[in-house]
């Protein structure tokens, strides 16, 4: 299966078979990141985390009464 990268537009072949392969192809939401971006971006927000300015914000989970 041949994917290009979102950011530099590199286009790469990975297996038809493969997990990553099947996200692509069922939920159109996910993007393919080159091993190259994959990196960099991993490197620069374990930086930013580092510095204490850099806040991941999750969404609590609400419990159902109901159930």
């Amino acid at each position: 299966m041949r994917v290009k990268c979102v950011i530099c537009d590199s286009i790469d072949n990975i297996d038809g078979n493969s997990l990553q392969a099947k996200r692509l192809r069922n939920r159109r939401i996910h993007m393919y990141l080159c091993p190259t971006c994959d990196t960099r971006i991993g490197e620069k927000t374990k930086k930013r985390l580092a510095t204490g300015n850099f806040r991941v914000y999750k969404e609590k989970e609400q419990k159902d009464q109901l159930i």
